[in-house]
């Protein structure tokens, strides 16, 4: 097979797990009120069919990206698109909220293997230099998805029932891992697979990341309880126990040179806080759009379609942008676009037109995609490909816990500048403003969640400028399917 055919299939493979990813999530939530009537679930049981699912992705990524770099991330791929197919068609199958509750979380821990794979082969396909372009056409597919995924939910959710959303990936899934796993290629001994794997410390970091999730999400569905007192506990103390082991431990789960090379900590943390005021004010959004304006879900939804329309358009934008400019210029100008459509949508009130909401969302979906192909191609590229799984992992991390802080956040300023004045409904069933109430304190919560955007400005000053020339470790790689990525010039010798 040519290297410019394995790029490409790499790449489909890339774009395809993680638009199945987002599909998945998408197309349910439109599915979950019907499935919450025809199963006779209670809200919270529905939520927890996305808690679960979320709490198990988060804790488990950065192991999984760890097992892609030992074993290979096509293999790792193979078995998570398989089992994320198989769960989804069990899903499809299930007769109570109780089997969709497991399996959903069964599917996060699958979906948890993948997610780091695809951008661990896309790091061991291509050379750092031209990492910009592959990472936006993933980027831009996510956007595609976040478009289609709720008309096909509710085209299919109307017409053969909520089990339709789940069915609906079993077969791309199942063929491309299949795909995935009738690539041949020679194995790796065991012996030169890396170093050893880190249990405890997978064990100690999906304890924290696990207990850090559920009192987002907690939050912004209850508010503060004892449930999400004991869980901010939890994580602080695992995550304490798992610094402590990771500074002494020989074979440490995430290796030191990943987040000492002076530009993936800043990245890292450009993704958590632009995800976090993006999708903070999408929540807000949301309640703005269907509250205050009284718009159904498809017409609010026509409101945010500039969101995801820049998402697709601006990705390729992006690529060429961090290209020429580089990483620190391209981020930083994606943040101030994000600074700007969270205080333009603090403005608005109940007689703003369908341009002035358009067009916070389109500075919102235009800065997004161009800090998110900056920054990941800066957190992936500036990993060798040896770690490029741990790497993909931890930016898949950011991604899952960003969106659930800005939603947290979000919630905890709307009670704090609304004076904790909700609207009187179920135990469980999340925060409801009434609009008098939720107008006036839009506006506080989104400067703040502005505030938080212009942080992550702040970090993006700290990422490198123009591509350096590249390095000899850093040329394009031959993926093993049975271990570890091999590189060319290592094959040539």
């Amino acid at each position: 097979m040519s290297s410019l055919r394995a790029r490409r299939l790499t790449l489909v493979a890339s774009v395809t797990g993680a638009v199945i990813v987002a599909l998945d999530g998408t197309v349910l939530t439109v599915a979950q009120p019907r499935l919450q009537r025809d199963l006779h679930a209670t809200f919270a049981q529905v939520q927890w069919t996305s808690t679960g699912y979320l709490i198990a992705v988060a804790s488990l990524l950065v192991f999984a990206g760890r097992l892609g770099d030992r074993y290979g991330h096509r293999r790792v791929f193979a078995i998570g698109m398989l089992g994320f197919g198989a769960a989804s068609a069990g899903n499809g199958l299930a007769g109570g909220i109780g089997w969709v509750i497991g399996l959903r979380v069964v599917q996060g821990v699958f979906g948890a293997l993948l997610q780091p794979a695809t951008l661990g082969m896309l790091r061991a396909a291509y050379p750092p230099d031209r990492l910009g372009r592959p990472v936006a056409v993933r980027t831009g597919a996510i956007g595609l998805a976040a478009v289609a995924g709720p008309l096909a939910g509710g085209a299919l959710t109307t017409q053969l029932g909520w089990q339709a959303v789940f069915f609906v990936n079993v077969v791309p899934a199942l063929a491309m891992g299949l795909a995935a796993l009738a690539v041949r290629g020679r194995a790796v001994s065991r012996e030169n697979a890396g170093p050893r794997l880190d249990l405890p410390g997978a064990a100690l970091l999906a304890v924290a990341l696990a207990g850090l999730v559920h009192m987002l999400v907690g939050i912004a569905e209850t508010g503060w309880t004892v449930a999400t007192t004991l869980a901010a506990g939890c994580a602080v103390v695992a995550g304490g126990v798992f610094v402590r082991h990771e500074r002494r431990t020989r074979d440490p789960l995430v290796p030191p040179g990943v987040l000492r090379s002076g530009a993936a900590g800043p990245a890292l943390g450009v993704l958590v806080a632009a995800s976090a005021a993006l999708f903070g004010a999408l929540f807000l959004g949301t309640y703005y759009l269907q509250g205050v304006l009284a718009l159904d879900p498809l017409a609010g939804g026509a409101r945010a379609l500039p969101l995801a329309v820049m998402m697709v358009l601006g990705a390729p934008v992006a690529a060429m942008l961090t290209s020429r400019q580089g990483p620190r210029r391209t981020a930083v100008a994606g943040m101030v676009l994000v600074v700007a459509g969270v205080l333009l949508m603090s403005r608005l009130g109940r007689g703003s037109g369908a341009e002035a909401i358009g067009g916070c969302f389109l500075l919102l979906g235009a800065g997004f995609a161009t800090v998110m192909v900056t920054a990941t191609t800066v957190v992936v590229r500036d990993a060798s490909v040896d770690n490029a799984g741990v790497a993909g992992g931890l930016q898949q991390t950011a991604m899952n816990i960003g969106p659930a802080l800005g939603v947290a956040a979000a919630t905890t300023l709307m009670s704090v500048a609304g004076r904790g004045d909700v609207t009187s409904r179920p135990p469980g069933d999340g925060p409801h403003w009434a609009a008098d109430v939720f107008l006036p304190a839009m506006g506080p919560a989104l400067t703040v969640l502005a505030a938080v955007a212009a942080a992550g400005a702040l970090l993006a000053i700290r990422l490198p400028g123009r591509s350096a020339p590249r390095r000899p470790e850093d040329q394009p790689v031959e993926e093993l399917p049975d271990g570890p990525p091999r590189s060319e010039i290592a094959s040539s010798a």
